[in-house]
């Protein structure tokens, strides 16, 4: 889906354009898979995902049903053990991994602490964990965590963004990174990295959360060793969906999990009292899983069925750059934090303002919802999947408005509430 350039096109050329290019576009059809309540622009499927219309239907049938009529039979006549699982390999589907290496559990933070400990493990003789400053905070602070948990000598090396490859050496043990920046959507080069992480000995983990759903990734092509990712942004799976980690190949029989709970046992109703970990990445799960929120994510990922990635992110090019150049053009105040190139970010747009907690509560009265990050940030996430060119360019025209008429410097605006 070919960019709609902006900089210099009159309105209503610039809205027959993206009319046009919304009538050609072969995702239009997904948006009626999704609830989207009148009046509203979601820019925000970058931090949680728009309500699936097949998830409540799918709830209701779990707990009435299954739950209530199956009751505990339901883990065999449902197949409620086998979730984990099957909710994994449809995942995997999305991130580039073979069946039977991603097993869905847990949250993010609690998987990066798995994967990360597993892949210390492998690489006894070496004590330095290589991060940058664009990861993602809970990352940092599980690696932080478990860094003084294991009292080794372990340290956590966080460089800026740019100087990870320079800093790969062969005293790294692993590379823990997040492809797509929270904060810009600064777009890594996970094939690359691996490679330069493969060259001097170091495993890699990488971060997924901005990415399943949302751009192509290839976890078998880059050869990557471990990943983790979360369910409720791009893949819609609700507020606090499970995770998903992946564990290449290679390293499954090798692995050692660091939480041996009974899911993780090759066989948990044998109840023994000593541990022996499943063949698989199955050794990665812990405790019993969340059938309602694994139920729910499972509905949600109807709505990718049939889908080509690489036409996922030809159209959150295009919609993004719409938006970038005109946000450009018409707010020279809002200053572009993110990558110009769009190939070089991810599904998202942001700006830096001064007074950007302010503009975004404006936006959001506006019916316009995307979010803040502090200190300056405001992010626009792009989901192909339920947004159009119109939906963009509505966007743009309110964000416009509000900057140009100041109307985000009222009192209730600027009042910081718990979540931003």
């Amino acid at each position: 889906m070919p960019t709609i350039t902006a900089s210099q096109t009159p309105d209503s050329t610039l809205k027959d354009r993206a009319a046009a290019r919304d009538a050609d576009d072969p995702l239009a059809a997904r948006r009626d898979l999704f609830s989207i309540p009148e009046g509203v622009i979601y820019l925000d499927g970058n931090s949680l995902g728009v309500l699936p219309r097949a998830v409540p239907a799918r709830l209701s049938e779990v707990v009435a049903s299954e739950w209530g009529t199956s009751l505990i039979r339901a883990w065999n006549t449902h197949g409620w053990i086998d979730l984990p699982q099957k909710v994994g390999d449809r995942i995997a589907r999305l991130i580039g991994a073979a069946p039977g290496t991603v097993t869905a559990c847990d949250n993010t933070s609690i998987n990066v602490f798995k994967v990360l400990a597993a892949a210390l493990a492998l690489r006894p003789e070496r004590k330095v964990i290589l991060s940058d400053t664009g990861n993602f905070p809970t990352d940092l602070y599980m690696a932080q965590g478990l860094r003084d948990l294991l009292g080794r000598g372990h340290e956590l090396k966080v460089v800026a963004p740019e100087d990870v490859a320079d800093a790969l050496d062969e005293s790294v043990a692993v590379m823990m990174l997040t492809e797509v920046d929270y904060k810009t959507g600064r777009l890594h080069d996970m094939a690359g990295l691996t490679a330069r992480a493969h060259a001097v000995g170091a495993l890699t983990v990488w971060d997924l959360a901005h990415s399943a759903g949302a751009i192509p990734v290839d976890l078998s092509g880059a050869k990557a060793d471990f990943a983790v990712g979360c369910g409720y942004k791009y893949l819609n799976g609700g507020p606090g969906a499970p995770a998903f980690l992946y564990v290449a190949p290679e390293h499954q029989g090798a692995v050692t999990p660091p939480l041996t709970g009974w899911m993780g046992h090759e066989a948990p109703f044998a109840f023994d009292l000593d541990f022996r970990p499943d063949a698989g990445v199955g050794r990665m799960r812990v405790g019993t899983p969340p059938i309602l929120s694994l139920s729910a994510l499972d509905a949600a990922l109807d709505a990718f069925d049939g889908v080509d990635m690489a036409v996922v992110r030809a159209k959150s090019q295009s919609l993004s750059e719409l938006f970038r150049t005109e946000i450009e053009r018409r707010c020279p105040d809002l200053e572009l934090a993110s990558p110009r190139d769009p190939a070089a970010r991810g599904s998202q747009v942001s700006f830096r303002f001064d007074e950007g907690y302010a503009l975004m509560q404006a936006l959001i009265a506006r019916g316009v919802i995307g979010d803040f990050r502090a200190p300056d940030i405001v992010r626009f996430g792009f989901t192909p999947l339920y947004l159009s060119h119109g939906d963009v360019l509505a966007a743009c025209d309110i964000l416009e408005d509000i900057v140009t008429t100041r109307s985000w410097d009222r009192p209730e605006f600027h009042k910081r509430a718990k979540v931003t």
